[in-house]
């Protein structure tokens, strides 16, 4: 488990035995002059040696030279990047990063970039180190990686072509890698040990951190106040199910933002079970929820200027007496029922009961969700990308926006409710919640049944993002969704690394929404 630091600029590595890492595209390493580097080097490496390893780097898609032995190395970017790519190659830092650091011993990691790849870069840094860890031989030690940027400044010319990050830089970057690998280590660790209760108190510990007390119903307090989508869903687990809120409400608001997670702590499938192949990794499945609780954290620590509520969809989709059979019908908590077909289409139950409670209880005029809510998201965008869906056409572009500034990539899916909406007929009931043609947009489908619930005439703005494949790299979380939701709504921070990468987003006015709707 190794601490992370981010610091301007270089320091001296202050011991020979420390290994150095140097990341960078390769024009900017080639620009890179040897007098602003050498304080990493020492005496290790001379100006000839370093030369000819970056004149050597051949990145196709990456590369890296050792500069001395396995202490010193300098790896480039890929060189191409395509226009649904992310122009910091995240991606690409967190593999050089996973292959190249330990986190067992104290390291350092040069990066030299661009002022506006700053953010998505120490995020990448974030998912290469991750926290939870069952090793045996795991070093209990704590070792500390030091980050430290070089960023390009408009001067190449000049004496000194960097410029410094300020205090709040470091600091929002130091607390946006802090959600990120709080929300993979929830994720990554299993449901024996991260329960609706262990959850909870993840949510407890981030509101004591923030002087928040969270708003917290359970079990048959669910049913009572007629939250039949998460009761019904978590009802058959030993731990019962849970809504919990944190909410974060600053003087001088003057607009009111929810994000919903769903938090499936484990997917057996239920009644409709899951293969012995389909269910390992269901682990993954409060990854909406997780990221949701990252990236509050990262958002409030960093002056966010409106109230933001974050809403956690929690429950165990378990199977036993008490299961919720197919056949049967739950009414939600907007008052809609629905016929259960497929138990394994649970994570839109919670989540309408989520997204209405945010707009009924919360009042909020901007909802987004977020959740591992289907196989077929990887289908249609792949593992890189998360989908998303919109009933505000206005948000496309910032949302693709925040995607390329953040390194959390999203692609949109087609909103077309009056095609989609269809394939929850039921004749006994207002819907079913699995759909009756598998080969029609199911990821598409799966979001318009979450917004049947707000209903298609809701005036306010709704966001639902699908990150059932980004959720994960491997065997390991990435923590997805801390560093997108921080940029889209970076316009409500109070720090200026937020503010300036963060894209223009569209004024909340319910005209304007339904107009977008339309056209």
């Amino acid at each position: 488990m190794a601490n992370l630091v981010f610091r301007s600029g270089l320091t001296s590595s202050g011991h020979l035995c420390i290994p150095v890492l140097i990341i960078g595209q390769l024009k900017h390493l080639t620009q890179l002059r040897f007098k602003d580097i050498k304080v990493k080097l020492d005496s290790r490496v001379t100006e000839q040696a370093y030369g000819l390893a970056v004149t050597s780097l051949n990145p196709s898609p990456t590369d890296t030279k050792s500069l001395f032995v396995n202490l010193a190395s300098v790896a480039a970017l890929p060189v191409i990047c395509s226009r649904h790519n992310t122009p910091s190659r995240a991606h690409s830092i967190t593999k050089i990063i996973q292959s190249s650091v330990y986190g067992d011993t104290d390291e350092h990691i040069v990066i030299v970039c661009e002022h506006s790849d700053v953010y998505a870069s120490a995020c990448a840094v974030a998912r290469a180190l991750p926290l939870y860890s069952k090793k045996s031989e795991a070093n209990k030690t704590a070792a500390t990686i030091s980050v430290e940027f070089l960023v390009r400044g408009n001067d190449s010319g000049s004496a000194n072509p960097y410029v410094e990050l300020t205090a709040d830089e470091i600091s929002c970057i130091t607390n946006a890698a802090t959600g990120v690998r709080l929300a993979a280590r929830i994720v990554d660790t299993p449901c024996s040990e991260m329960n609706v209760d262990s959850f909870l108190t993840e949510v407890t510990k981030i509101g004591a951190e923030l002087d928040i007390t969270p708003t917290v119903i359970r079990d048959k307090e669910l049913a009572a106040k007629g939250f039949g989508g998460i009761y019904g869903v978590g009802k058959a687990a030993k731990v019962p199910p849970a809504l919990a809120v944190l909410s974060y409400t600053p003087t001088g608001a003057t607009q009111t933002v929810a994000w919903v997670g769903k938090g499936i702590v484990y997917d057996t499938g239920g009644l409709s079970l899951k293969g012995k192949l389909a269910m390992p990794g269901m682990k993954r499945d409060c990854g909406g929820a997780a990221g949701i609780l990252g990236a509050f954290y990262a958002a409030v620590k960093s002056g966010f200027t409106e109230n933001l509520h974050a809403v956690f969809c929690l429950a165990e989709n378990g199977i036993g007496p008490d299961a919720t059979r197919p056949d049967d019908i739950l009414t939600l908590y907007s008052g809609r029922t629905v016929e259960i077909n497929n138990t394994d289409a649970e994570g839109r139950l919670v989540l309408s009961d989520g997204v209405f409670y945010a707009s009924k209880d919360l009042k909020a005029n901007i909802i987004l969700d977020m959740a591992t809510l289907t196989g077929a998201q990887g289908i249609a965008t792949g593992k890189y990308h998360a989908a998303y869906l919109t009933n505000n056409g206005s948000w496309d572009d910032a949302l693709m926006k925040s995607g390329l500034l953040s390194g959390d990539l999203v692609f949109p899916l087609p909103y077309c409710p009056e095609f989609h909406v269809g394939e929850f007929n039921s004749e006994l009931a207002d819907m079913k919640n699995s759909v009756t043609d598998r080969h029609n947009a199911q990821a598409s489908c799966a979001g318009i049944f979450i917004e049947a619930h707000l209903g298609f005439d809701h005036p306010g703005t709704w966001i639902h993002v699908d990150m059932a494949y980004p959720v994960h790299s491997g065997e390991r979380a990435t923590g997805y969704g801390v560093s997108l939701l921080t940029t889209l709504f970076g316009v409500y921070s109070k720090n200026p690394i937020l503010r300036k990468i963060s894209p223009e987003i569209p004024s909340v006015d319910e005209r304007a929404t339904k107009k977008a709707r339309i056209n």
